[in-house]
């Protein structure tokens, strides 16, 4: 079973930008926006040459991200609809080759899940990796 609902698979498999949020070990942030793709139950992330930017060096020192995959369903009436996901993300690959996987521990939802219990307007949260 995975970690994403059935409406959220769908939905990610239509997207291909996302944002990418990581932080120094001190704690100062950064967001990009990236491509992605989705592997199993983990979000991965490349470019051409990753090990030259900001996320990059974030990530050797501090482990953790967030990505945001969102847009809008229609507009009138206004819907917006999207997956936030924080967990670890490991770098893998070759020098001027890698890429950024990410591995779930709390997903956030909103627009996609019909009937779902909701956290907070509308945004359905749910841990799904223990710390």
């Amino acid at each position: 079973m995975s970690v994403f609902t059935e409406a959220e698979l769908a939905y990610l498999r239509t997207q291909r930008l996302a944002r990418l949020a990581t932080s120094s070990r001190t704690g100062q942030p950064d967001v990009s926006a990236v491509g992605f793709a989705l592997d199993g139950d983990t979000i991965v992330s490349g470019g051409f040459d990753i090990s030259q930017t900001v996320r990059h060096g974030h990530l050797l020192k501090n482990p953790q991200a967030a990505i945001v995959i969102d847009d809008l369903a229609t507009v009138s009436p206004w819907r917006p609809r999207g997956v936030k996901i924080r967990g670890t993300a490991t770098l893998e690959g070759s020098p001027g080759r890698q890429r950024i996987r990410i591995s779930p521990e709390v997903i956030w939802s909103w627009g996609l899940n019909e009937g779902a219990e909701t956290h907070f307007h509308g945004v359905e949260r749910r841990v799904v990796k223990g710390p």
